[in-house]
Formats: C-alpha cells, structure tokens, sequence
C-alpha cells in the first residue's frame, strides 16, 4: 500500500526570519562586537522574559506604540466558558482593546521598560548606579519592509540612579566604539526633550508633548508640509504651527542652533535647562577643549583645565532640534544614530528617562540608556560590504576521506587540531576527489589536507589551500603548527 504526502504549504510568519550559519555568524560577530563594549565599560548583563504582563507594557509608548504590542491569548480558552466569553468579547478584541482573561499577557515591545520594571521589583538588592546591557529579541506589530522586522533583537545599555550627565558622555563614547569597531560610518544626533517640553509651552499649556512629538519624529521621513498638516489634524491653529516650524528651521552648526532655540523658545526655565545638559555634553566630548571653571568666571587663577579624554577623540555629536524619540518616558537628553551613504533608518537611539520606575510605584530612580538596533546594523554592514572574511569563515580544515586505513590516521590528526582550536572536519566517507573539493567550496572551507598511500607510508600530509591554490607536503609532526 503506497500513501500519497498532503501538499502543505510551509511558510514562517510574515516579518520574521530563519537564520542560516553564515548570516548567523555575520549577527555574532555584531553582538560580540557590542558585548565587549558594554563590558569594558563596566555594565552587567541582564535577561527578562520574553513576554510580560500587559498592564506592564500598556500606556508606556504613547498611542501608536500601544498599537504594535503583540498581545496573547490566555490558555484555556477551550473551556466552554472562556469560549463564550471570547465569542462576546471578539469585537473588542478586534479593536485592539485589552479583555481581563483573555488577554493579559503580551510580547515585550523593547527592552527598557521591562527593565524598569524590574529594577522596581529589585531596587533594595541594586547596587546603584546599576549598570545593565540586554541581548533579546522584541516584538512589534509593525508592517515589515527593509530595516523594519516584527521580530527583531535589541542591544541596551542602562545606567539608572545617577542624575550626572556623565553617564550621557559615556553612552556617547561607546557609540563611538562599537561603530568603529564595526567600520561603519554613522552621524550621531543629539536633542533634548527639554526642549520639546519648552516648544509645548510656547504653543500653549492646551498642547501636550505627545500631541506633536509623534508627527516631529516624522520629519526627516515626510518632510516639514507634511508634518504641519498632521499637527493640524491634531488640532493645533496656525499661530500653534507657525511656532513647531520655526523651530524645525533651525539649522547651522551647534552653536549656531543653541542661539536659535534660546530665541525661538524664549528664557523658559526648561529651555535653559536642556541648553545646559546639551553643552555640558558637548564640551565633554569636544577634543581637547578646556572646560572654563568657576574660578576661571570670576577672575580668579585657572584651575587645571579638564582635558577630554582619548576615548572622545574624533567623536562629533550634532544637535538636531527635529529628534523627538517619540515614546513617552524621555525627559532629557536624546539620542539617533543614522549609518552614513546609506538609505537605512536609524541604527540606534536612547535617552535620559529620569522617572521610569515610578510607573511601577518606586519613584525617583533617574536613568539614562542606549539601544543597538542588530537587524538594521546587519543590513548596513552587508551593504557596505563590511564584515571581515574571517567571520564567515566555519570550519577551517576539511580532511579528505581516501580510504579505511588513510581516514583512521586522519581522524587521529583531526583530534589534535581541534584541540588547539582549529576547527577541522573529516568527510563522513570515501569519495572521489572531485566530490569532496566541490563539497569543501560550497562551505568555503579554506584548507584541505590529503592523506593517501603515500603519504601514510611516509607520514607525511598534504596541505591544499583553495582561496590562493598552493600546496605542500609536510611531516606528519609539523601539522600541528602549521599556520592555517
């Protein structure tokens, strides 16, 4: 009896991805890179689940964030009960609305707002300033296109319970370090929510910061028209409108743009204070300038001047008055990282968020984080053709098989190179030569070593190598030190 196979159509979900072994490789050269920076500079690393709670998540990244959370089904739901109840319930399900059990668990959207809450739940065992990285996946209910998954990793880094902006200059720096590491050439935007929070006032106490954020975020996408016809259709007049676009005019260089946004947004308290944390930041990271001390102000003699440190060197930050960060918790300086010469979104971005916690009830911890975005980093580094050879490089040694006798002394031999940290294969089983070279180039293995008769008789091997085609026959003895 023969049994015909049902034709199945096989597929993964829409915006995610399987991974082979060299575009694995390609991503762990990308998180290494990253660990051992977080590392270096001192940060811990972190793990939360891969859902949470979804009064966790909910409300924290403004009305089109809520949108993109992946909500779960509770289990159970085969129980003639809960059934009806989802039945009664399908249209608010539909609209995206949250049903107390059936859904009350949800996908993790990013990886700060999980953090927060678990620095919530474990500030009294903190050593604080507590410094966290994060390597985990995220999910969003995006519409996928290139550079935009919806399920993607994230790299963060966090300080939280320090209020200094020393730890912005730091954050700045090792942006600076994984991008040179990685050979990418990025622009690295700096704003303040200060000063958004001061542009909301100027507009009038009757517009919040989230009526407009959103649509400013928008602005190097859908230009400076577009943009002001989304304000209007939140519902801010032309005098309103008038003020967001004087302020998105700004340009120049950095100094050039801070005396604009003193003239645009006046001497509010809150202007001022983000004109300060911008400069500090900026003169901190400014090679070799001279931070003017107080003495220095009052016409007494110099203090030691405050060199900016080797780290910083080469580093430009610019000002970018249109970043807004459009989530809801940042309240101080911003971060964006664009790859250069390439048409890509932002590769990276963060910020000061000095009340996280206090959405989960422990008020008053201050911190400030960035984030890595893996998947856009990947799609840069392809197209500019970056990651090294050695990267994509899995086994370094294929032994031929020719044979009983000559595969016993080449598994012999495999051992002792593995050993030393060469990564050897043997070929799982006699073939002509023909067959094993094809195999070892479809898998880009650079190295071959033959053993025949001859050279079992005179313990000797023969090393190929197929990226530049030379050979040599060598003893037996001097393998282990061959330079593959």
């Amino acid at each position: 009896m023969t049994y015909e196979m049902a034709k199945v159509s096989v597929s993964i979900p829409q915006g995610t991805r399987d991974f082979g072994s060299e575009v694995i490789r390609k991503r762990d050269y990308i998180f290494s890179t990253i660990r051992n920076v977080f590392e270096l500079y001192g940060f811990e690393p972190l793990e939360t689940p891969a859902m949470e709670n979804l009064e966790t998540l909910m409300g924290k990244y403004g009305e089109e964030g809520d949108k993109l959370i992946f909500k779960i089904l509770n289990n159970g739901l085969d129980n003639p009960d809960k059934e009806k109840q989802v039945k009664a319930d399908l249209e608010k399900l539909l609209q995206g609305k949250t049903v107390k059990g059936i859904t009350e668990r949800a996908l993790k959207y990013d990886l700060t707002i999980p953090f927060a809450r678990y620095v919530a739940m474990n500030h009294h065992q903190l050593v604080f300033p507590f410094k966290r990285y994060q390597v985990q996946p995220v999910w969003r209910a995006e519409r996928p296109q290139k550079g935009r998954y919806r399920e993607f990793y994230q790299c963060d880094a966090d300080v939280v319970g320090s209020h200094s902006l020393l730890n912005e200059t730091e954050l700045a720096t090792m942006y600076k370090a994984v991008f040179e590491k990685l050979n990418i050439p990025v622009e690295i935007k700096i704003n303040s929510r200060k000063f958004l929070t001061s542009l909301s006032k100027r507009c009038g106490e009757s517009v919040r910061i989230t009526d407009f954020t959103i649509a400013i975020d928008k602005m190097e996408k859908i230009g400076l028209e577009k943009v002001k016809e989304e304000l209007s259709q939140k519902g801010l007049n032309k005098e309103q409108v008038s003020i967001i676009e004087k302020y998105l005019l700004i340009s120049g260089n950095n100094q050039e743009k801070i005396i604009q946004i003193k003239e645009v947004l006046g001497n509010d308290e809150e202007c001022q204070k983000g004109i300060a944390d911008i400069e500090f930041v900026l003169n901190h990271l400014t090679p070799n300038i001279s931070i003017v001390t107080p003495g220095e102000a009052e016409g007494l003699p110099p203090a030691t001047s405050i060199v900016t440190p080797s780290a910083a060197e080469g580093l430009q930050l610019t000002l970018d008055p249109s970043l807004a960060r459009g989530l809801n918790y940042y309240t101080g300086i911003i971060f964006e990282v664009k790859a250069k010469g390439v048409q890509m979104g932002s590769i990276g971005g963060g910020g000061r968020y000095d009340d996280l916690t206090g959405l989960f009830g422990v008020p008053n911890i201050p911190g400030v984080g960035i984030s890595f975005g893996v998947d856009r980093i990947y799609d840069v580094m392809e197209e500019l053709n970056l990651f090294p050879m050695h990267v994509q490089v899995g086994t370094q040694v294929l032994f031929f098989n020719l044979g009983d006798q000559e595969s016993r002394k080449a598994f012999e031999w495999l051992q002792q190179l593995r050993q030393k940290g060469i990564r050897s294969e043997l070929y799982h089983e006699f073939a002509k030569f023909e067959k094993q070279f094809k195999y070892a180039e479809k898998k880009k293995i650079p190295w071959i070593i033959i053993i025949g008769d001859k050279e079992l008789k005179e313990n000797t091997c023969t090393v190929k190598n197929l990226a530049f085609g030379g050979q040599q026959t060598i003893p037996a003895g001097e393998l282990i030190n061959f330079p593959f």
